[in-house]
C-alpha cells in the first residue's frame, strides 16, 4: 500500500496529487491513500481525506509499504524511523507550494544520508517507485542520546 501525506501547512500540493492520479490511471500503481492537506485537487483514482487525526495517520503509516511525502522533516523522520521506504518530492515556490525552495536542500541532505529517494520533480515518480521496491535504505539513527550525553557532560564540568 502507498500512503501519501502532504503535511498540515497551509500550502497546496496539487502537482503531486495529479501525478499520482496519472500513475493510477495508467495502472502503474494502485492501493493508494492520500492525506491531501490544503490541496484543492480531488484525486479521481485513489482514496483520500484532507486531514487525518493522529491515530489514523499512524494506522496508514504502519500499514503502508511506500510513504510518499513533501519535503517536510517531520513526516520524513517519522516514516524512516518506522523503516518505511520514503519518496519525497520538494514543494516549489514557483508553483505556490511554499514560500521558498528550502525543501530541495532538506531532501538533498536526507538523500546523502541514504534514507530516502528524493524527487526533484513529479516526472521522476515512476522511476522512484521502481527504485524503492528493490533498494535497501540506511536505517535512521537518532542523535538524541549523543546530544543528551554532551549536555550532561557539560553540566558535570561546571
Amino acid at each position: 500500500m502507498i500512503f501519501i501525506t502532504l503535511g498540515s501547512q497551509k500550502f497546496q500540493f496539487n502537482r503531486l496529487l495529479k501525478a499520482i492520479d496519472g500513475l493510477c490511471e495508467k495502472n502503474i500503481i494502485n492501493d493508494v491513500f492520500a492525506q491531501t492537506g490544503y490541496s484543492d485537487y480531488e484525486p479521481r483514482n485513489y482514496s483520500f481525506k484532507n486531514f487525518l487525526d493522529r491515530e489514523e495517520f499512524q494506522e496508514y503509516t504502519d500499514k503502508c509499504d511506500i510513504f510518499i511525502t513533501h519535503g517536510g522533516t517531520g513526516a520524513i523522520i517519522g516514516a524512516v524511523k518506522k523503516g518505511k521506504k520514503v519518496i519525497a518530492v520538494a514543494r516549489l515556490a514557483k508553483y505556490d507550494e511554499h514560500v521558498d525552495d528550502h525543501q530541495l536542500q532538506l531532501l538533498e541532505q536526507f538523500k546523502e544520508l541514504g534514507l530516502i529517494y528524493a524527487c526533484s520533480d513529479c516526472d521522476e515518480l515512476e522511476t522512484a517507485l521502481e527504485y524503492v521496491k528493490t533498494h535497501e535504505f540506511n536505517k535512521y539513527e537518532s542523535n538524541t542520546q549523543t546530544i543528551i550525553d554532551s549536555i550532561e557532560q557539560f553540566i558535570m564540568e561546571i
